[in-house]
């Protein structure tokens, strides 16, 4: 998958886990394209590794399984974002 789709997905997925998620998350169109990237990276590399049960570093598809997983990627990296940023207050 060339660049360009990479952004488009990673906008599209980035978008869409932002409004599933619960709470409010900051940051603008570039930081839901860089979270939905990390997300389908990190989406299809546990994919990969549930169905093959190898560890590799692959990204989704273009097409609605891989929004799918790349969706629930970048939820997982909301989540793990959160915990890094999490002031200890």
């Amino acid at each position: 998958m060339n660049i360009i789709a990479w952004a488009v997905l990673g906008i599209v997925a980035g978008a869409i886990a932002k409004l599933l998620y619960p709470g409010r998350q900051g940051g603008g169109i570039f930081s839901t394209m860089i979270l939905g990237i990390i997300g389908s990276f990190l989406g299809g590399s546990l994919y990969t590794l549930l169905t093959k049960g190898t560890i590799s570093l692959t990204a989704t598809g273009f097409s609605l399984p891989g929004l799918l997983v790349a969706v629930l990627g970048a939820m997982i990296a909301i989540f793990l974002w959160g915990l890094v940023t999490r002031s200890a207050a």
